[in-house]
């Protein structure tokens, strides 16, 4: 039997606000990815839902991981055909496939992630595109994050079961009809992602888009987490842990604050991060 494994990891690396709070300052030559790849088994890309890599940059993140051989990318579907159908084409599915091909064949792919926006309700219309999707891009192991609470239905559940699709377990602001936390596992990839609980910028058009991702979590919140993910992991082959909060490193912060509550131990982490966060040098070695 293969082993169920469980990655940890942050949504992202390439942040300018990440300079000088996760990576030290200095060097042109410092590999960000590279770096984190020596604390995390797992980064989501979430560049490729604003743009499909390019092959060339996709080959380019597997050798700049090779120092690790645990390590497996998660990506983003592109948002053409999560939020903005009807208008993808298949010039655009050629050319997102190009881009993260050679992260699956590298056999570094965890899983692609497609994300709906939480006005994406369960409706005959919807579940149709998303069948259409999951058909489509079927060559790879799948994971369907859906925000609103009409899709919580034992029926959605074992149908994403019979297309061997996984479900997104997320944390975010619960406002009416929000998605609630779950432990949930439909298929062998187990997926969680924790959004941070910014209630008051997460619909607002005018504040800045860092802003909603702008939250904290503390130990005791995440502390519910911690056996969510045990079921999930119990029930998947993988399991996908990824910390979305990325707002001045906050994401990396709690993403190894969940590495060592569910060790139990202490854990490997940045030296200038724990100088930002303080609680850090009870959790984490720094390096």
């Amino acid at each position: 039997m293969q082993e169920q494994e469980t990655r940890i990891g942050p949504a992202g690396w390439s942040y300018e606000d990440w300079k000088g709070t996760v990576y030290p300052e200095g060097s042109s030559k410092f590999d960000p990815l590279a770096y984190l790849a020596d604390y995390f088994d797992t980064i989501e890309i979430n560049s490729s839902f604003y743009r499909p890599p390019s092959a060339s940059t996709a080959k380019s993140w597997v050798r700049r991981v090779t120092h690790n051989p645990r390590f497996k990318f998660t990506a983003k579907l592109h948002r053409t055909f999560t939020h903005e159908r009807p208008t993808d084409t298949q010039k655009d599915e050629v050319e997102f496939r190009n881009g993260v091909d050679p992260l699956h064949e590298a056999n570094r792919l965890g899983a692609l992630l497609l994300q709906f926006p939480w006005s994406f309700k369960n409706i005959q219309q919807n579940r149709e595109h998303l069948a259409d999707l999951i058909g489509r891009f079927r060559v790879y192991l799948l994971v369907v994050e859906v925000r609103h609470s009409s899709w919580n239905k034992p029926e959605v559940l074992e149908w994403f079961e019979e297309k061997g699709v996984g479900f997104c377990n997320i944390d975010q602001p619960l406002f009416r009809h929000s998605i609630k936390p779950s432990g949930l596992a439909t298929s062998r990839v187990g997926y969680v992602r924790l959004h941070g609980r910014n209630y008051e910028n997460w619909f607002s058009e005018n504040e800045r888009p860092s802003d909603r991702y702008d939250y904290l979590y503390s130990l005791d919140e995440l502390e519910p987490w911690v056996d969510r993910i045990k079921t999930v992991a119990s029930q998947a082959r993988e399991t996908y842990v990824i910390t979305n909060n990325h707002y001045r490193g906050k994401a990396v912060v709690n993403a190894l604050d969940l590495k060592a509550l569910l060790k139990g131990e202490k854990v490997r982490g940045p030296a200038t991060l724990a100088e930002k966060y303080p609680h850090l040098k009870e959790i984490a070695v720094p390096e």
